[in-house]
């Protein structure tokens, strides 16, 4: 490890995650698996830096230490955060970057091909926003003789039980998103800009609470208002609110990169019998999928529990209310794992990390009334204290 590196995790905890992750390469039999999802990286070597712009990868064998291999101007922050050695900590030149003559799996070919690995069964994450079609083309081409085996989500499924150290993390996120909601409250008024209530929510998740200072999240804040909170991700403008206005606020507070998703709604003024009726829907639902929210039960039990629930109420909805949470880096704060969906069998196990979304897109605006849970020896507790409901101003 090099001397002057910062690990937010144990060399210990590292070991288990890799020795997990080479388990689970056996089982499909891959020899050299190629992450680059950097959530991944994060988890396995503790690379943190905003460089997945450009590509770059963690390099995983059964018999060797991993390899970081990225743009050169980024080595350096993988030498400041990941405990690998130095000289597995390797560079492609810049002549690579966004060039239309070359690219830089290119580069990751020939390296593979020094490894011995041009003849393996080598996995690569293809159903992830980090590796385009022509990364897969490169490879495809420099090792014709390789055989490529599709590894998406490999590594992601050995994260879902999480350590003691991963749910600190998350609770700090709790703190903060506590502050943030607490925030948004206390400034929200009719005539204030949305451009200026959306600069306060940054203000209050970046500055954090107390000791727990706030990282950038994996999701932009998404704040919006009557008919645009029909749409489940619009993120703001600079229209002024209203008096009579419903906004959604879907918003996470963030730490050393995990995350506490926590999503409220807040009414300007008393609101319409249809929301009202909308809230004791959702929140009578909810309960009745918390109650599935135990070891043994699966991700099915709760939403199932919660569609049946919902429909009651005279209310339906077809899309998924929920996933896995924890570590995260932009587009989106999901493990994209198991989600709380009729089909999902996935079982619950003590120390799982949810966000439960029941949420509520209307035909004139949006209600959304959410909360991110940890799984128990017994039950479930919710990381984030915010009161569940409506809220009127």
């Amino acid at each position: 490890m090099p001397k002057d590196a910062t690990l937010n995790f144990s060399l210990q905890e590292y070991a288990a995650r890799l020795a997990k992750t080479r388990a689970a390469m056996l089982d499909k039999d891959i020899d050299c698996l190629v992450v680059v999802d950097p959530s991944n990286m994060a988890w396995l070597s503790g690379y943190d830096g905003w460089s997945f712009y450009t590509h770059q990868c963690l390099v995983v064998q059964h018999d060797k230490e991993p390899i970081w291999w990225g743009r050169g101007i980024d080595a350096p922050g993988a030498v400041r955060t990941t405990w690998l050695d130095e000289d597995n900590i390797l560079r492609y030149p810049d002549h690579f970057v966004q060039s239309d003559v070359c690219h830089p799996m290119d580069h990751l070919s020939e390296l593979l091909a020094e490894l011995k690995l041009e003849r393996g069964r080598i996995g690569v994450e293809m159903e992830n926003y980090y590796f385009s079609a022509a990364a897969f083309i490169s490879l495809q081409t420099h090792l014709s003789a390789a055989t490529l085996v599709d590894a998406t989500a490999l590594v992601n499924w050995q994260r879902l039980v999480k350590s003691d150290q991963e749910i600190s993390y998350m609770r700090s996120a709790a703190r903060i998103v506590e502050a943030m909601h607490a925030r948004i409250y206390e400034i929200i008024e009719p005539g204030l800009a949305k451009n200026e209530l959306a600069a306060e929510i940054f203000h209050t998740g970046i500055a954090g609470k107390d000791e727990h200072w706030g990282d950038y999240p994996a999701i932009m804040p998404l704040l919006p208002t009557g008919m645009d909170a029909t749409a489940a991700h619009l993120t703001w403008d600079n229209s002024r609110l209203k008096a009579g206005d419903i906004t959604f606020f879907e918003i996470a507070g963030c730490h050393k990169r995990y995350h506490c998703p926590l999503s409220r709604t807040i009414s300007l003024g008393k609101p319409p019998q249809k929301y009202l009726d909308a809230e004791k829907a959702v929140l009578d639902a909810m309960h009745a999928g918390l109650e599935n929210a135990r070891p043994g039960k699966t991700c099915e039990d709760i939403a199932i529990a919660f569609f049946e629930r919902l429909e009651k109420h005279g209310f339906h909805k077809e899309n998924r209310t929920g996933y896995s949470i924890g570590l995260s880096y932009p587009p989106d704060w999901g493990e994209r794992t198991m989600s709380l969906r009729r089909g999902d069998k996935t079982e619950l196990q003590p120390n799982m990390t949810l966000h439960f979304m029941p949420a509520l897109w209307l035909d004139d605006g949006g209600l959304e009334i959410t909360e991110s849970i940890l799984i128990t020896d017994s039950g479930y507790e919710s990381l984030a204290n915010v009161e569940q409901r409506l809220l009127v101003k």
